[in-house]
């Protein structure tokens, strides 16, 4: 059986490859990417079962490919996950409306990665 694609996107080390490690224990093959272009590129190209992505970025408008990815009807479908810290509310705010799955904070990801994942794969 193949394992599941998951495309994470972050800058900083921390907690980026936590995720990406705790991902690859329960089952995820995954791709990190560490730029815009690449994050909406790979999300077109390799068809993951789920993106997460850390908004908090320096360098690139994660909100904006959040978006990008909405607007695209190949990736339209898929599970996207934010995640920054709680005083960044209005950025919290701009990747709900620009159409992110699921918002968390941070420091609740690792803890509880499963049942982010659950809830943003779930299907009604």
């Amino acid at each position: 059986m193949t394992q599941p694609l998951a495309l994470v996107f972050y800058e900083k080390l921390l907690p980026g490859t936590q995720i990406l490690n705790r991902l690859q224990d329960i089952g995820y093959r995954v791709q990190a990417v560490n730029d815009f272009d690449s994050f909406v590129l790979r999300a077109n190209q390799d068809k993951p079962m789920l993106a997460i992505a850390d908004l908090n970025s320096t360098r690139s408008n994660v909100p904006m490919a959040i978006r990008s990815l909405r607007q695209n009807p190949a990736t339209t479908h898929l599970p996207i996950i934010g995640f920054c810290d709680d005083k960044h509310v209005k950025l919290q705010e701009e990747a709900r409306n620009a159409g992110a799955t699921l918002v968390v904070n941070d420091s609740t990801i690792l803890n509880h990665l499963q049942q982010f994942l659950d809830q943003a794969l779930h299907i009604d």
